[in-house]
């Protein structure tokens, strides 16, 4: 059966095979299965851009892709060999482009635990926004953030969404400070969740 939730006029629809119709579907190969009869419990907001703190660009999708030339700008050259991948991305004019299946689990948090719970990327849902720490998110993110979260309540027993600094405290700092909590609770995100306060720094995946 699909599924999906209505907000504000705007509806999203995830299949059976866990994927977002509307989505720019752009598969990555970074993924792998999730232990069994593991429940999806957990999202993680991350923010991302490539170059750092430019929009826009093929960057992104290239790193999840596996296709990232270290030669592209000075930056990739440290991060062309990672093996990286998150479920989502949303762009800063809120277009929602999707790697990697819901029912798969992408390699987006690397190392880190939720309330005792290590291993995030077992049971949780990575969304990286375009974005940096320091840059304010968009509302058009924020948008599609509350209606993606919606569709995967929908779907799965969501507890908690968190960012990524708050599973890996001292390693990451995204979404940093840019992206506001309060302004996600009043749009309906959901409330439970303790953004750490942490340095900012330049973030990549995993």
């Amino acid at each position: 059966m699909k599924r999906s939730r209505r907000r504000r006029g705007t509806l999203l629809r995830i299949d059976d095979a866990g994927w977002v119709e509307s989505a720019l579907r752009t598969p990555s190969p970074n993924f792998d299965a999730r232990p069994a009869d593991t429940e999806i419990t957990l999202v993680i907001v991350h923010g991302i851009s490539l170059p750092p703190g430019r929009f826009g660009g093929p960057g992104i999708a290239a790193l999840f892709a596996n296709r990232l030339r270290a030669d592209a700008h000075p930056y990739y050259a440290s991060i062309a060999s990672l093996r990286v991948s998150a479920h989502f991305l949303i762009r800063r004019r809120g277009e929602l482009l999707q790697f990697v299946s819901c029912r798969d689990r992408a390699w987006h948090a690397g190392v880190s635990q939720w309330q005792g719970r290590a291993g995030c990327n077992d049971y949780s849902i990575g969304i990286e926004l375009e974005g940096t720490d320091t840059t304010p998110y968009t509302s058009a993110q924020y948008a599609q953030l509350g209606c993606l979260i919606d569709a995967l309540r929908a779907c799965h027993p969501i507890a908690d969404t968190v960012g990524h600094c708050d599973v890996a405290p001292g390693r990451k700092t995204d979404p940093g400070q840019g992206f506001d909590w309060a302004r996600f609770r009043r749009r309906g995100g959901h409330p439970r969740h303790s953004p750490a306060r942490v340095a900012v720094a330049v973030h990549t995946p995993r």
